[in-house]
């Protein structure tokens, strides 16, 4: 079985094997031993901490493998981004220009350096092992936080983002990053975004030109990666384009990926999950017809624990769960779960 729980400081190990295995662009997981005990240490610190409103904490989940011990995927909330430091994007709009004696009207699109998303609760560091993409333990690893959210939402802000990472070729070209950062650090892509994940983005982002960049005077190659994503990001994409999140204007800073948004009142696991209690025995009745899978949760804090679970769950009513599902969730008789359909 496969559990969703908070990452702890013997998980150091795997975790940096898991950083290795990660695809470039993901910044929020660096190959760096210091760096990811800093990380745990510091997402410790959140589930402990009493917080009532966003701030600086991050959560961040690692799965496991309950049989083998075996880390096979993290991911990760931020409450608040930017709360220490601008949360740098580039916001892609058109400048309109008018001439009333020629009587033309033209727009043109233009990237501007801002930080318009500082504030928002920002899900980052997603990432599975290849055995297990596309199947229903990606959408455990990536909603599982949504229900986190859902359960604590005191905590986090009015409005969810996440970057999906941006076309970069087998070789980690960006074409994006060569036609517009590289003239401003002379780095290549890859170690820009590793340059990222050690220390901080605000550092290079501080560097980049502060006018608008016109879109048509960037070479095609690099205006095709704009709000293009990553084959091996797409899933992630599309996991949450299905709870409801949608592109909008901005895109990141280095390789041109996208932002998703949405208000976390409208996100689908956290609008429609719902809340029951634990009735230990079969998880399945043989003569029911209402047999799914679905996630599950605990409401836990620091002992949050999260699954996928077969079950002939009925609205109202106690959810049985079988003595290792209980084990798993860290849960007992009449104990509160949450739970939404995959």
């Amino acid at each position: 079985m496969l559990v969703l729980r908070p990452v702890e400081l013997t998980d150091l190990p795997q975790l940096q094997q898991l950083a290795r295995d990660s695809l470039v662009g993901v910044t929020s997981l660096p190959d760096d031993t210091e760096q990811l005990r800093k990380k745990i240490f510091d997402s410790s610190a959140s589930f402990e901490k009493d917080a009532r409103g966003p701030g600086p904490e991050n959560y961040f989940f690692v799965l496991e493998n309950l049989t083998t011990r075996r880390l096979v995927g993290c991911s990760e909330i931020l409450a608040t981004a930017g709360f220490n430091e601008p949360f740098y994007s580039l916001r892609n709009r058109h400048f309109t220009s008018a001439s009333r004696e020629l009587n033309i009207e033209h727009g043109v699109p233009a990237l501007s350096l801002c930080h318009d998303l500082t504030g928002h609760t920002l899900l980052r560091g997603f990432h599975i092992d290849t055995t297990l993409e596309r199947t229903q333990f990606s959408e455990l690893l990536s909603r599982a936080r949504l229900l986190f959210i859902a359960a604590h939402q005191a905590r986090f802000a009015e409005a969810v983002i996440t970057e999906i990472v941006g076309y970069s070729d087998e070789q980690g070209q960006s074409p994006f990053w060569d036609a517009l950062g590289k003239h401003f650090f002379d780095l290549p892509y890859v170690e820009a975004e590793r340059l990222c994940g050690l220390q901080s983005r605000t550092f290079l982002a501080e560097l980049m030109p502060q006018y608008p960049i016109y879109v048509p005077m960037l070479p095609p190659a690099a205006q095709e990666c704009i709000g293009r994503i990553h084959p091996d990001g797409q899933e992630a994409f599309d996991i949450l384009e299905r709870e409801g999140f949608e592109t909008n204007s901005y895109i990141d800073l280095f390789d041109g990926g996208p932002t998703l948004y949405a208000r976390t009142s409208n996100i689908r696991s956290i609008a429609q999950s719902q809340t029951s209690t634990v009735h230990p025995g079969s998880a399945l009745d043989a003569r029911g017809s209402l047999v799914s899978n679905y996630l599950v949760s605990n409401d836990s804090l620091k002992d949050y624990r999260a699954i996928v679970a077969e079950l002939d769950y009925r609205a109202g009513q106690p959810v049985a769960l079988s003595v290792e599902m209980c084990a798993a969730l860290n849960v007992t008789d009449a104990s509160a779960i949450r739970l939404i359909a995959l």
